[in-house]
């Protein structure tokens, strides 16, 4: 009797995996996608498109860290704040957008696309201008806004 010790593995062919670069796009994988870490600059507002659809702009502040590089004279510029307005059209995101209030920590992530200007417009309007659209994929809440004192709550000593 004769025993042979066989492996599948010795027995298949070992398959190479190329990858193929092409010309034609791949849009499934295609990404830009901005992620911020700022505060809301103002509540959020509930808005309607010209066709009566209901969205909401946000506005988030962000500051770079670290600072940019010391100058010839060695000082250091201050970081400088950049708001990055974002549009929602999805209805139940639009639902919890409308409890956050101004100054809440947030973490976004967000679809970009860079709009090009339109040629006869005047260069000084926005539609003149180059525009970076923010469209809402999601958003956490990180931290709360702190709570301020009402002016009905303070309670004056005599």
């Amino acid at each position: 009797m004769i025993t042979t010790s066989f492996s599948l593995r010795q027995a298949l062919p070992t398959r190479r995996v190329a990858r193929a670069f092409s010309t034609t796009p791949s849009r499934l994988s295609d990404v830009s996608k901005l992620i911020l870490v700022g505060r809301l600059g103002k509540d959020p507002e509930v808005r309607t498109t010209r066709t009566d659809k209901e969205y909401v702009s946000y506005l988030v502040a962000t500051t770079n860290y670290p600072p940019p590089p010391p100058g010839p004279d060695g000082t250091r510029p201050e970081s400088k704040t950049t708001w990055h307005t974002i549009f929602s059209f999805n209805p139940t995101a639009n639902n919890f957008l409308r409890n956050l209030q101004k100054g809440s920590q947030v973490y976004v992530e967000a679809n970009f696309e860079l709009r090009e200007p339109d040629p006869a417009a005047d260069p000084n309007t926005p539609q003149g201008q180059r525009q970076i659209f923010l469209r809402h994929e999601t958003i956490r809440l990180l931290r709360a806004p702190p709570m301020q004192p009402s002016e009905e709550t303070v309670e004056e000593s005599s």
